[in-house]
């Protein structure tokens, strides 16, 4: 199993003061940890030792293997520790082994003493040690043990040492809400849930961290990779949630009322410019509505697959070319204050980790970065990559800007909402037309439709050039004396101050009631601003 400690025949020498100085970041021989003052060092062979590490025994019995002693030794073939089940370093260095039984332990969890019974307040039963001459599986985080396992007698599990302390809430930076952890999950519909964070499955028999609301799952060790990436929270009340039917929103002036949806599709949400739906919120003095989720939006976010590590902030009103989907918007989005990079709120939420559903597929959707294979929307391969939704259950796959595209929608041609459809029913036309641009569409590609009148039409023609630019709200990076107003003129449309044509599109409209100057957008607009590519369907 390893080289046995009878090499080093010659004597150990206690040096006095004056007596060789020792380099900087010397570490001791056995150990690896870095010396003490008080070191022994052999001069013929040139290393170093910890006092303490050069009285430990060569041999010794241990309660987690009492078939054989254990011989102090050099961990030549990399085992991992059976205590802990840690591999330190790069597996190197001594330890305590037997070799017939392949068993290796770390000079420190040998030497320390392991506690008979460990109470600890994330659980409200002692744990006591229970050694074992077999492997285990840990019901508190998944992950197979060894030999020294500790066990509640009450709740009948049994977990590592370290796992006894494990935290009972976190706050992932991952994820909006509170993660319980939760040694067994029962899930009535025998569903297979996959963890947000790697995308395999979770053992629901084991430890896990879970959100109920969200019905959202972490492997133990996906959860706490990362000491940065997660905060434990010590009182479950420490969550500020907006429960409270009035609220003040730091993007709004005036309080906000909690409403229930009365109908009607005349009024968008301010913060993703989608139709008002239940739950929102709604000014009382002014127009200005948020779907509840939008309200709830955290000022500063990690956002998933960023390139740097710094939270983004929360923005509005502010024109932006989306880093993911490439859309322009000036909706709520985040910006990295260290690149300046901006990722739409549409984006931020598609790619936060956790399995997605998706206009009536029956399985989750996973993202998968380096993914590139045919959309099911619309029908096209490589020119739409960058990442794709796949189901690891059948053949379906949704491109980035695909599976973002907002589900119900409204068009000047229609009164009633457009919603999102994925096939047409319609066998007994043969002939599938748009009916806003009057051409012929695939009917297995996506489309919008409305229910109530029978109207079809392409995605392209329903969205538009610029469907997430806030009509209404002010631009004023032009060269204009006055602010304009971003507009999208539904029956007039007036010739263009620049180009002369007509603005049948997004254009700006001066504020002020006496100017009469009107452009289109893609006239003033920067170029960063400009959307050069047309919907794919």
């Amino acid at each position: 199993m390893g080289t046995k400690l009878n090499t080093l025949q010659h004597p150990l020498i206690c040096p006095k003061s004056g007596d060789r100085e020792l380099e900087d970041g010397a570490k001791c021989f056995l150990c690896c940890e870095p010396l003490a003052n008080y070191t022994y060092f052999s001069l013929d062979c040139g290393f170093n030792l910890h006092k303490k590490c050069a009285k430990l025994s060569f041999k010794l019995n241990h309660v987690c293997h009492r078939k054989h002693p254990l011989v102090l030794q050099f961990n030549s073939e990399q085992f991992s520790c059976k205590i802990c089940g840690e591999t330190s370093g790069k597996g190197l260095g001594f330890i305590y082994g037997c070799s017939p039984c392949k068993f290796a332990a770390h000079l420190k969890c040998v030497s320390a003493a392991l506690d008979l019974v460990i109470g600890d307040k994330r659980h409200e039963h002692p744990f006591s040690l229970f050694p074992r001459g077999s492997s285990f599986i840990c019901d508190a985080c998944g992950i197979e043990g060894s030999y020294a396992s500790y066990i509640c007698c009450t709740c009948n599990i049994m977990v590592h040492k370290k796992c006894t302390s494990l935290p009972r809430i976190i706050k992932s930076k991952w994820h909006d809400h509170h993660l319980f952890h939760k040694y067994f999950l029962r899930i009535e519909d025998f569903r297979v849930l996959d963890c947000i964070m790697c995308n395999y499955e979770v053992s629901t028999d084991h430890g896990s961290y879970y959100c109920s609301e969200c019905d959202v799952i972490l492997h133990v060790k996906c959860a706490m990779k990362d000491k940065d990436s997660y905060e434990i929270v010590e009182n479950e009340d420490e969550e500020q949630c907006w429960r409270s039917y009035k609220v003040t929103h730091f993007m709004h002036m005036h309080n906000l009322m909690l409403g229930p949806f009365v109908g009607g599709y005349e009024n968008s949400c301010e913060g993703c410019m989608l139709p008002i739906t239940d739950p929102f919120y709604y000014c009382t003095e002014c127009v200005f509505f948020l779907h509840k989720a939008c309200a709830e939006l955290p000022k500063m976010k990690n956002v998933w697959r960023h390139r740097c590590r710094e939270p983004l902030a929360l923005i509005s009103y502010k024109g932006i070319r989306c880093e993911q989907c490439r859309q322009i918007s000036n909706t709520f989005a985040y910006e990295c204050s260290e690149c300046e990079g901006q990722i739409c709120l549409r984006c931020v939420i598609a790619l936060t980790p956790g399995a997605r559903t998706c206009l009536k597929h029956e399985h989750p959707l996973f993202f998968y970065r380096d993914y590139k294979g045919q959309c099911n929307a619309c029908g096209f391969t490589t020119r739409w990559a960058g990442g794709a939704f796949c189901c690891k259950d059948c053949n379906f796959v949704l491109h980035l800007q695909c599976f973002s595209l907002p589900i119900p929608v409204r068009h000047k041609c229609d009164e009633h909402l457009f919603l999102l459809t994925d096939h047409d029913d319609n066998s007994y036309s043969e002939n599938h037309h748009c009916d806003i641009c009057e051409e012929s569409r695939r009917p297995n590609r996506w489309f919008y439709h409305c229910a109530k009148c029978d109207t079809s039409a392409h995605v392209g023609c329903v969205l538009g050039k610029y469907p997430f630019l806030k009509l209404g709200s002010i631009y004023e990076e032009t060269g204009h004396p006055h602010p304009l107003t971003i507009v999208k003129k539904k029956y007039y449309y007036p010739d263009c101050d620049e180009c002369s044509k007509p603005c049948e599109d997004v254009a700006l409209e001066c504020s002020e009631s006496e100017c009469k100057y009107i452009v289109h957008w893609d006239c003033v607009a920067p170029g960063s601003l400009q959307s050069r590519s047309k919907w794919p369907i």
